[in-house]
């Protein structure tokens, strides 16, 4: 039974964002494995607190999060 952990900076994805993603990774497991792999398939989102999630040092908020994504649809 697959299990996936996602962990998101919290506040950076709207609801209707992290329903998408989870429908995706089942999708893809789904495309991998068949279509036996839906009904056991577990998508677990977890949302890390604003500034407890670091790159290379690095702390990121939200903002910061937020602020990359606008440059890049840009």
């Amino acid at each position: 039974m697959p299990f996936i952990n996602v962990k998101l900076i919290d506040g950076v994805f709207s609801p209707t964002q992290k329903r998408e993603i989870a429908e995706k990774l089942t999708e893809t497991m789904v495309a991998i494995e068949g279509e036996a792999m839906r009904s056991v398939t577990w998508v677990v989102l977890e949302e890390v607190k604003s500034g407890d999630w670091a790159i290379g040092g690095r702390t990121l908020s939200t903002s910061d999060v937020q602020a990359l994504a606008q440059r890049r649809a840009a």
